[in-house]
Order: structure tokens, then C-alpha cells, then sequence
């Protein structure tokens, strides 16, 4: 019982939190901007291993082309050795013949706790001619951990260097970036259109 009213609770903290693990904190965008729409952006995952690297560039360039604007991932490009030095990066990316660069990067990943209270099945005593007595229900502390992720993108002008939109958001309890990176691609790319910095993603 016990057990069961644990798993409850957990899965009414995820319904609390949203069906999404993954949510906006903050955002900006360059209001002076009028280079409309890019429309081949190179997509840029810095830390993690390159095994990560590589997968969350890939998911996220693959839903980008599939809203409508061509997404290339960075390793295509840009090798690791071309990422320690200006020259290198300059080089690649121009190669790349993007307009626009996503840069994405964990700031750090967070651990927090939660301590709530929930009932359950107390003791049952037994008084004269067997009448049952006593707490039916008792209050016990319930403390879980979850990690949270944070995570900073900025989409670049190519052209002129600057900073068009910046972002950060927060992903609950990641796992793996195979399962996180098509959320959080969604989540991001949706900001974009709606600032008229890609095309409107296509219908789904």
C-alpha cells in the first residue's frame, strides 16, 4: 500500500511540473533585428562527451528541417579541433554557408529535494468486543530528489556576429539526451518562430 501511494505521489509532482520535462525560464530577442527568417542554421552542443554532442546535434537539425528551416549539426563542420581556436571556428562555420548558429550549452545540473507529507495506513487496535480503534490514517514525511538541468542557447547572426534570441531553460529529472533533445528541440524551435526568426513550423 505503502509503495502504491509513493508511486501516486510521484506521478501527481510530474502532472504538477507539466507533461513537458522541459520548460522555458527566460528569454530575449533582438527587437532591432530585420534580417528575416534564417533559413540554414548550424546547430552547436558544447561540453558533454562528443557521443552526446553528436546526438543532440543531430535530433535537433533534424527537427528543424522538418519545421521548415534547414538545421546542419555542428560536428559536420566543426570538429573538435576546430572548436579550440577562433580561426578554426570561422572557418567552419563559414564552410557551412549557415546564416544563422544555435548555440547550445548546460550551465550545470542542480539537485534539489522536496519534502511533502502523505498519509498512510496507520495502526489498527482492537478494544472491547472487538471494535476497531485507534488512527485509521497517519501522517508520514516523504523527501525526494530530482535533478534539474540548466541550459543556455543563443542563435547567432552569421553575418554579423551578434545575438538575435538567448534563452534558458530548465529540463526535470533528465535521462539520456536521445530522450530529452526532441523536447527540448521542440520547446526552442517554437520560441524561434514565434519571433519570426524561422519559418512557422510546418503542420504536424
Amino acid at each position: 500500500m505503502i509503495k502504491t501511494l509513493r508511486a501516486a505521489f510521484l506521478l501527481v509532482v510530474l502532472a504538477l511540473l507539466g507533461c513537458a520535462s522541459t520548460s522555458l525560464q527566460s528569454a530575449w530577442y533582438d527587437t532591432s533585428y530585420s534580417g528575416g527568417p534564417f533559413r540554414k542554421i548550424l546547430v552547436v552542443g558544447v561540453g558533454a562527451t562528443i557521443a552526446d554532442r553528436r546526438v543532440f546535434e543531430d535530433i535537433f537539425a533534424q527537427q528543424l528541417t522538418a519545421a521548415g528551416t534547414q538545421g546542419i549539426p555542428g560536428y559536420q563542420f566543426l570538429p573538435d579541433a576546430a572548436r579550440q581556436n577562433e580561426p578554426g571556428w570561422d572557418q567552419g562555420v563559414a564552410s557551412s554557408g549557415c546564416d544563422g548558429l544555435l548555440l547550445v550549452r548546460v550551465i550545470g545540473v542542480d539537485t534539489k529535494t522536496q519534502v511533502s507529507t502523505m498519509m498512510v495506513p496507520g495502526p489498527i487496535y482492537f478494544g472491547p468486543y472487538g471494535r476497531p480503534w485507534g488512527p485509521q490514517m497517519v501522517a508520514v514525511p516523504e523527501v525526494t530528489q530530482y535533478d534539474v538541468a540548466n541550459v543556455e542557447t543563443n542563435l547567432f547572426d552569421v553575418k554579423t556576429k551578434r545575438v538575435v534570441w538567448a534563452g534558458t531553460t530548465q529540463t526535470f529529472n533528465p535521462t539520456t539526451v536521445a530522450k530529452e533533445a526532441p523536447g527540448f528541440a521542440k520547446l526552442i524551435i517554437g520560441q524561434l518562430a514565434a519571433r519570426g526568426l524561422i519559418a512557422a513550423p510546418k503542420p504536424s
